[in-house]
């Protein structure tokens, strides 16, 4: 089963549009009752305010009856408010006055005496007793001795329109319910389609064809950021297989040509029956260019290891100065028998971390091509010091040999490559892997390094490395 049918077998379980459907579903359905039910309650809010309102103006205008008509009897106040009893009938609306003793003297026929008690306390505001809405007050002086109102209106009108507003609210809900999973699924697929394509682009790319790119709007989104991160990590990953098949060719190309040399000194010494000494020359001959095949392969395998190195094993807290005090050690035979004059200059306070081996190769690389291209009589500088600028151990060799051509220096750290034979004081050219080993061991370990050259005037290779924390000062 291939990977493009791995994922649509998953799909509708595992799939990333799924549950970006039921994450919709959920915050749209929480959101929305959380709306209605707000709604609901801003609703009965109002309804019951606005029969609040009714009544404080009801209080209001009993009052003004209360006083207007109070010398013209009991009688005339109750006409009056028994025509605006009629008026509210549908509400249920009633009144009832009381005397001194608190007891009625005169109520509405609406009037539900058999749930509203007498004794109601006074209040700025109405309450609710029982099913009714109610207000009290005291009246203005009058000469009937009237002292309290009492009015109110019935509240089944009210539970029924909060009745059609929960129905309304229920039948949102579910609605909402039914189609926010769908619309949510929907508005995934939009979301997603773009994952899909990158899958499945991706599911087509193949190792010995990486030219294919995850497509990309330009217009910024995160899809948009995606899609250029992977693009990046395939121009890197053909880079890097284009490089290896590039390392395996000329690592072929360099073994073959000593492996033809063998064969064919052999062969023609075998065509015909020669003297001793000549089988003896071809024998040496063949030994020396096994040496070499033995140097060409070790390099190859020591560049491999440095390249496949990420500072992860075998590092700790190295002594800077004391790898590059023995490097020098080894090579001051062959600088002394060339008349080369090393100098050096070290502080020894600098610590760098990674592994002493590998950092050991670099040095002795780097002197060793000193070395080899200075002539006799010449002189080489080596320094180490602490950069405290950038917070990186520096190291600097300098020397005053043949240099390095404007047209070759920008290719010194290549596999194979050497640099112009003129700059060669004699036929050991060596492998060209040399400084590659170092650039790749170096970078291994986070550092940098570099080279000044003139032709004819000499070199400078620069490299730094950080240094250790528990060196830093």
């Amino acid at each position: 089963m291939t990977s493009v049918a791995k994922v649509a077998f998953v799909f509708p379980i595992r799939s990333v549009r799924l549950r970006i459907a039921l994450w919709n579903t959920i915050a749209v359905s929480a959101a929305v009752i959380i709306a209605l039910i707000t709604l609901r309650q801003t609703v009965h809010w109002a309804l019951l305010n606005e029969i609040d309102q009714v009544l404080s103006e009801d209080g209001a205008e009993v009052r003004l009856v209360v006083a207007e008509l109070a010398t013209d009897g009991l009688e005339a106040i109750g006409e009056e408010l028994s025509r605006k009893a009629a008026g509210h009938k549908q509400h249920r609306w009633f009144v009832r006055l009381l005397g001194a003793d608190n007891e009625a003297a005169w109520s509405s026929q609406s009037g539900p005496d058999d749930e509203i008690p007498q004794s109601l306390p006074l209040a700025a505001t109405p309450s609710t007793v029982g099913n009714c809405r109610t207000l009290s007050g005291m009246l203005p002086t009058n000469s009937l001795g009237l002292t309290q109102f009492q009015i109110g209106a019935s509240l089944d009108q009210f539970h029924d329109d909060v009745v059609v507003v929960d129905r309304l609210v229920l039948i949102i809900v579910a609605v909402m319910i039914c189609l926010a999973p769908l619309f949510g699924f929907w508005l995934a697929g939009l979301a997603t389609r773009r994952l899909e394509e990158m899958t499945a682009t991706a599911a087509s790319l193949h190792p010995s064809e990486m030219t294919e790119r995850l497509p990309h709007r330009g217009i910024g989104d995160e899809f948009d950021q995606l899609a250029v991160t992977f693009n990046d990590l395939l121009d890197r990953l053909a880079a890097f297989l284009e490089e290896r098949r590039n390392f395996l060719a000329d690592a072929a190309h360099e073994l073959r040509t000593p492996l033809a040399a063998i064969r064919s000194t052999s062969e023609v010494t075998l065509a015909e029956d020669r003297p001793e000494g000549v089988y003896r020359g071809v024998l040496e001959q063949i030994i020396e260019d096994c040496e070499a095949l033995e140097v060409l392969v070790n390099q190859v395998l020591l560049l491999s290891e440095a390249v496949a190195f990420e500072g992860k094993s075998g590092i700790e807290s190295v002594p800077w100065s004391d790898v590059i005090r023995k490097s020098i050690d080894m090579f001051a035979g062959v600088a002394e028998a060339r008349d080369i004059r090393i100098t050096c200059s070290t502080d020894s306070t600098i610590n760098v971390l990674g592994s002493r081996r590998h950092l050991s190769q670099v040095s002795n690389n780097l002197i060793d091509n000193a070395i080899k291209y200075t002539q006799p009589g010449g002189r080489i500088d080596i320094t180490t010091l602490r950069d405290h600028k950038s917070g990186a151990a520096v190291l600097k060799i300098n020397d005053d040999g043949l240099g390095i051509s404007a047209a070759d220096l920008p290719r010194i750290f290549d596999r194979f490559f050497r640099a112009d034979r003129a700059r060669h004081r004699d036929s050991t050219h060596g492998t060209g892997l040399g400084l590659c080993i170092c650039k790749s061991i170096i970078e291994a370990h986070r550092g940098t390094i570099s080279c000044e050259s003139e032709l004819g005037i000499g070199s400078r290779f620069i490299v730094t490395l950080p240094i250790s924390k528990t060196n830093q000062r």
